[in-house]
């Protein structure tokens, strides 16, 4: 069992940052490639970005390629989203995920064993 707690959310001016964490705790943290999605109201959970399980690797969304960045730091358990320029097409709540090492289909929901109860991200116009 893992369990994964988001914090870093709130308000911001549009074109400003912000960075999410995710706190792991319970099984081994570096055991499994994590991951971000949001959900914003009426639509579906949507993939962000995903990190490998030694942070070799990395994948992003079109959407915000170029703007974000993912990291983790094993050591601490725990993962960030770094989020840059952001626009009000990225207001959501943001979700971090853990799932088993190399998942063929990383951008479904269903491919994620553990998820966090979501941090809201809101982006003034």
């Amino acid at each position: 069992q893992v369990q994964l707690v988001e914090s870093g959310g709130g308000l911001v001016q549009a074109g400003g940052s912000m960075r999410l964490s995710c706190a792991a705790s319970g099984r081994t943290f570096s055991s499994y490639d994590m991951a971000w999605f949001r959900q914003a109201p009426g639509k579906e959970r949507d993939f962000v970005a995903l990190i490998g399980w030694s942070g070799r690797y990395t994948y992003y969304a079109d959407s915000v390629k170029g703007r974000v960045t993912i990291s983790r730091d094993n050591g601490k358990n725990t993962m960030y989203l770094q989020m840059n320029r952001l626009n009000p097409e990225d207001a959501a709540v943001y979700f971090c995920a853990a799932g088993a090492v190399g998942r063929s289909n990383y951008l479904s929901p269903d491919e994620y064993d553990y998820w966090g109860q979501g941090t809201q991200v809101t982006v003034a116009s």
